[in-house]
């Protein structure tokens, strides 16, 4: 088996120094196409072979960053808390940056993420719960789980700590567990198959109930 080129000089990319490594920019290249694997042909589907050709990698680049399976799984829980995050952070910036965005306003971004985590996103959504249930089958891989999962919740306790929760993160694990629950019944669900397509309205009034339920 070949091995792939050594890493730039730590802090530095191919094309001089940046915020961002040649090293960084391929372990998350080999993350979203692990997760894509998994989206497509579950866990059976992941191996370092199977990454290295979806990715158009030379032979043996994923065990070069990721040498066991257990550390390509870990990298797949972090990059979809990074990605997650980077969803909330979009979807909370406010029309007007003077005006703090209230209930309406969060309700209706949250419903515009969840549109797009439910169709064009759709594959990452289901990776994500693949991964979670490989997570709850082998304990070494805990760890890394729950650090994603905490990642995400405290970006969802900061959101509802703007809406005046008296218990952000109280308020933060429903409202998680309600999205949560959500994408699986209409990704997964029994009647997934003959529920009509994704409505941003009718999300919006959902998401409405999950904050006020939340917060109140």
């Amino acid at each position: 088996m070949s091995t792939p080129d050594p890493d730039p000089a730590p802090g530095r990319s191919a094309a001089g120094p940046g915020p961002r490594t040649a090293a960084a920019d391929r372990r998350t290249l080999i993350a979203d196409t692990a997760i894509g694997l998994v989206a497509a042909a579950g866990l059976r589907g992941l191996t370092h072979r199977a990454v290295d050709g979806a990715a158009q990698l030379p032979p043996g680049s994923t065990s070069y960053y990721f040498r066991t399976r257990t550390a390509l799984i870990g990298a797949c829980y972090q990059r979809l808390a990074e990605l997650d995050v980077a969803d909330y952070a979009r979807a909370d910036r406010p029309a007007a940056p003077d005006a703090p965005a209230g209930r309406d306003e969060v309700a209706a971004a949250t419903a515009a993420l969840l549109h797009r985590w439910l169709t064009t996103d759709r594959a990452r959504q289901l990776a994500r719960f693949e991964l979670s249930l490989e997570a709850a089958r082998t304990p070494e891989l805990r760890p890394a789980f729950e650090r994603a999962g905490r990642v995400v919740r405290a970006r969802a306790a900061a959101i509802l700590g703007e809406l005046g929760a008296r218990q952000p993160r109280e308020a933060a694990e429903l409202l998680v567990a309600w999205t949560d629950g959500l994408l699986h019944d209409r990704l997964v669900g029994a009647l997934a198959r003959t529920r009509p397509d994704p409505d941003p309205a009718e999300l919006a009034a959902v998401v409405r109930r999950m904050l006020d339920a939340a917060l109140d």
